[in-house]
């Protein structure tokens, strides 16, 4: 191999290598501008999914507080429907006694 093909060789090796670490540059610069946008977009989901744990989180809040509200209601109806029926057992013995009591005077007086 005489010197002016040696140089030649040469000068396509040299093009070669920077042909091809100019296309590895670009495909590094994509991939590497790539994932900044996709920090960009995890942020904004990392963001929006700890917004909706908040929100569940509150949800979930109000709902243990209604639940309690409602047994709280519960519980003073079925005390109030309680003494209802306490009252109206009670109302019926003594509409009962009454009724024994007015049986029992009509009989004397008929005797």
């Amino acid at each position: 191999m005489n010197r002016n093909e040696f140089v030649v060789a040469t000068a396509i090796v040299l093009l070669l290598a920077f042909t091809l670490g100019w296309f590895v540059h670009l495909i590094v610069q994509r991939f590497r501008r790539g994932s900044t946008d996709d920090m960009g977009e995890l942020e904004r989901l990392a963001q929006s999914l700890h917004d909706a744990e908040e929100a569940r989180d509150e949800a979930v809040m109000q709902l243990e507080q209604r639940e309690s509200e409602l047994g709280n209601k519960l519980s003073q109806t079925e005390a109030e429907l309680r003494a209802a029926m306490d009252g109206l057992r009670d109302a019926r013995q003594e509409a009962e006694e009454m009724r024994a009591y007015i049986e029992r005077m009509h009989s004397n007086s008929r005797s």
